[in-house]
């Protein structure tokens, strides 16, 4: 809503894909090149079961971008693309709240073609699943075995809240009353 976006508050709850993304890139950006009294910072909620990690990387890429640091909150589920979003808030200002579902997993897709296409894609794929173990590197201060493990192993990664803290994929639980 247009009043939340004035006080500096975005709730985004949606799967991630160019149309979802574009409004929240654009309220980042009116803060940070249009309106004339910043604020002290932007809070974005979060509730998305992921989607489209490119779609999200241009999301975090302007978040790390924005001279306005943007608080992120995660309700509900946060997974996928929805968690490399809440991981790109500001140090310090990633909340969970103490039900929220975590969903991490390793970066897949489905292509089909010729074989010449496939090999291709695969480099795609790999050039992807390295920017997401630099992301999680770079936003939980994990070291790339530990993040392999812990957060994109073969299968599916659930964590609760409490779980997420001890990773460091938050920096603290509240149930958003103070």
């Amino acid at each position: 809503s247009k009043l939340l976006q004035e006080a500096g508050m975005y709730v985004f709850m949606d799967d991630v894909s160019e149309e979802t993304i574009k409004p929240v890139i654009e309220w980042i950006l009116v803060e940070n090149h249009v309106v004339k009294k910043k604020k002290k910072e932007l809070l974005l909620m979060i509730c998305s079961e992921g989607g489209s990690v490119e779609d999200a990387f241009a999301l975090i890429d302007v978040m790390n971008a924005s001279s306005v640091p943007v608080k992120t909150i995660g309700l509900g589920c946060i997974a996928s693309s929805g968690l490399m979003i809440f991981l790109a808030g500001a140090k310090g200002r990633r909340i969970l709240t103490p039900n929220t579902s975590i969903l991490s997993h390793q970066y897949s897709n489905y292509h089909e073609g010729k074989a010449h296409e496939l090999f291709a894609m695969q480099k795609e794929h790999d050039l992807i699943q390295q920017r997401m173990v630099e992301h999680y590197r770079r936003t939980t201060g994990m070291a790339d075995d530990v993040i392999l493990t812990k957060l994109l192993p073969p299968s599916d990664m659930y964590l609760s809240a409490d779980e997420a803290l001890e990773l460091g994929i938050c920096d603290y639980i509240s149930d958003l009353r103070k």
